[in-house]
């Protein structure tokens, strides 16, 4: 897994209430099992027209959110159901990293164990943002994870809470597999001790 330190770019509004996965990736699409490959199929519904044009009115479509790297929506961002292809799609497309005021339980988890960071902000920020998006071109917020901060083009800087453990494995780039590996000598010498092979 990619470390994540600290992150500066385009930020994306996706100003939707319950954005669920099968909106982040369509279940038709998840017949593969390889972790790349999902770009083309974020948002799908919601990005194309029926005759496979994009939808002009769906707002990531625009010229100026092209490149974005943190995503801006609304509550409860990644309901539904526990589908970790929801978080391999984001980050296949360039996201790094979703601000919202709240998450899913099961999509907040499996976001750290992808690389993805999630960070939940204020309700009365995250509007404060989307109106500061809307309002300039290529606006761009740098996160720190290191210092837990969100910073504005002004230099303001926005405090967030993250569990110690989880921005550990962040900054370190530990997924599941990769927590384990860190203990590959001790297992290794376990299963000599048990005659495992």
């Amino acid at each position: 897994m990619k470390p994540f330190t600290i992150l500066t770019g385009i930020v994306a509004p996706l100003e939707a209430l319950n954005v669920d996965t099968d909106q982040i990736i369509p279940k038709q699409f998840l017949k593969r099992i390889e972790r790349t490959g999902y770009e083309d199929f974020l948002f799908f519904d919601w990005r194309y027209m029926p005759d496979g044009s994009q939808n002009p009115d769906f707002e990531l479509n625009a010229a100026r959110y092209k490149g974005a790297s943190i995503l801006l929506s609304k509550d409860n961002f990644g309901c539904g159901s526990s589908r970790e292809h929801a978080p391999w799609a984001l980050d296949n497309y360039g996201f790094r990293c979703v601000l919202a005021p709240s998450f899913a339980d099961i999509f907040y988890n499996n976001c750290f164990n992808n690389g993805l960071l999630p960070i939940v902000l204020p309700g009365d920020v995250v509007e404060r943002l989307f109106m500061e998006v809307r309002a300039r071109d290529g606006y761009q917020l740098t996160i720190n994870l290191p210092a837990q901060r969100v910073v504005k083009p002004d230099g303001e800087a926005i405090p967030f809470d993250i569990h110690p453990f989880k921005k550990e494995c962040m900054i370190n780039g530990w997924d599941p597999i990769g927590l384990t590996l860190r203990r590959e000598d001790r297992i290794a010498e376990y299963e000599k001790r048990c005659n495992i092979a």
